[in-house]
């Protein structure tokens, strides 16, 4: 499989280049950066990181192709979207195998969900550039949404195309012109991305792409003087050096940050349910998620039943070779994620936390790769790192509470706001809890993902929203223009 993604990307110069102003052009850095295959912590290629000058050049190319697609009718940015969209599924099965190369996705994983969302990012974005009002009146005014300008995208590792696909997508339809950031860590999938965008026919400086890492690329496009909106996605702490950056400019600033989200189980849920579907939505692309709902928080006196049907639950978790059809979790994506899953194993340990299942290692049979052990600890409390901090891996603490309050109360002890859970028979009081809990999302008995519900986050998890109409709207400057009058006033005077 590595050949058929590598060999055509490098034939084609694809893995020294950055995509400028409709072209494929040799970036001026000769900086290069190795991508790793997670699996066996071997190389796989070596790809071309931009710097600031490539920036300037992308951005200057952004801003010549803005006010021709700024001005174009919604349709015409529709159209485009339509031919990505139709695009991406013709080549699904490409994207499926970059994203299980470079940052491990079990490939069932990568075909079943992470790239079938990524197209639906572009779906409802076509379909958004279509039925929105661009245009309102009240009264004697107009109310305009138009484009914010240029926007720097910066996009994480974990979900590498369904980042990049929920940015560029509302971006383009809002009638910005973008330059991309992707990870440097998983860049095989975004140049695949951009050979995808040129084949779509997207006009020239619309969209751009330059890779390279956060200390150089991140940060000039984010103090970049003609770039009007920066929209990331990735660490709370990387969050905030962006917005420092930003700041002299006074540009607009979305942020998707980091997340330690809470599933709080009720004392009438039925557990034989409520329990594996935390688990697996806990372990979802192996833990590597923001909204991961890696908190579960559970009723004391049902402690020791929660504890069996969640070590159940892990056990049937096929770990290995994410290439492999049966594998359920591949490995972490990367070297530290790996350190830093080990290091937060071993300090819920120190802390005193029991350990359900897993621990510290890699899982029984494999010697080499990113391995980690599916690990649930129980008998946390929230003053524990292991109950505060994000791990971003498989590990889920399972907390136990009194009363409903109390529970309540555990779910919002966290800086973080960014996704939360509430699991319950009685519907009613599953909403009175859900509306205590201080998070962008709150998803009640495990609903199916909806493209069109906004997600962002309250606190340290970020600002702004993607997805859904709010996502489109985060491209959109506000513009009042008085004494306009609707055609129907105009006529009758």
């Amino acid at each position: 499989m590595n050949s058929s993604i590598i060999e055509p990307l490098r034939s084609a110069g694809r893995l020294h280049r950055v995509f400028i102003d409709g072209e494929w052009v040799v970036p001026q850095s000769q900086v290069r950066a190795s991508v790793i295959d997670p699996s066996t912590e071997e190389p796989i290629a070596d790809i071309a990181l931009g710097d600031a000058q490539d920036v300037d050049a992308a951005v200057a190319a952004a801003r010549r192709a803005f006010t021709a697609w700024s001005a174009s009718a919604a349709e015409s940015r529709a159209v485009l979207l339509d031919r990505v969209h139709t695009l991406i599924l013709e080549r699904a099965e490409l994207f499926a195998q970059a994203i299980s190369l470079e940052m491990g996705a079990a490939i069932g994983f990568a075909r079943s969900t992470q790239v079938p969302v990524a197209a639906e990012h572009i779906r409802v974005a076509r379909d958004n550039a279509r039925s929105y009002a661009f245009v309102t009146h009240r009264g004697d005014m107009a109310i305009v949404r138009e484009a914010i300008g240029v926007c720097g995208l910066i996009t994480p590792w974990n979900w590498p195309l369904y980042q990049i696909t929920a940015k560029v997508g509302p971006a383009l339809a809002a009638g910005c012109t973008v330059v991309l950031k992707p990870s440097e860590q998983s860049p095989l999938s975004a140049l695949l991305f951009a050979e995808l965008m040129q084949d779509a026919g997207t006009p020239s400086g619309v969209f751009n792409l330059v890779g390279g890492n956060g200390p150089e690329v991140g940060a000039a496009l984010s103090a970049h003087p003609d770039v009007d909106m920066i929209s990331i996605t990735g660490s709370t702490r990387a969050g905030v050096l962006v917005a420092q950056a930003a700041a002299p400019t006074v540009k607009r600033v979305a942020q998707e940050l980091g997340g330690k989200s809470p599933n709080l189980i009720l004392p009438d849920a039925d557990l034989a349910r409520a329990v594996p579907a935390g688990v697996a939505a806990a372990f979802r692309n192996v833990g590597q998620s923001c909204s991961a709902p890696t908190r579960m928080i559970v009723p004391r006196a049902r402690l020791q039943e929660v504890e069996r049907i969640a070590r159940d639950a892990a056990s049937s978790f096929v770990v290995g070779d994410p290439r492999l059809q049966q594998t359920t979790h591949g490995p972490v994506a990367n070297r530290a994620q790996f350190d830093r899953v080990q290091e937060m194993i071993g300090v819920g340990i120190a802390e005193g936390a029991q350990l359900v299942c897993g621990g510290l290692g890699r899982p029984e049979g494999l010697s080499r790769g990113f391995y980690c052990r599916a690990t649930i600890f129980t008998a946390v409390h929230s003053r524990m790192q292991i109950a505060q901090e994000e791990i971003f891996g498989p590990v889920l603490a399972i907390i136990p509470y009194d009363n409903v309050d109390e529970a309540v109360e555990i779910a919002n002890d966290t800086v973080y706001g960014l996704g939360a859970h509430v699991q319950g028979q009685d519907l009613v009081a599953a909403r009175a809890v859900a509306a205590r809990i201080r998070s962008g999302q709150v998803h009640i008995n495990y609903p199916a993902w909806n493209p069109h519900a906004p997600f962002g986050g309250y606190k340290r998890s970020g600002n702004g929203r993607e997805y859904g109409i709010e996502g489109l709207e985060e491209y959109l400057e506000t513009k009042a223009i008085l004494g306009f009058q609707d055609a129907s006033a105009a006529r009758s005077g």
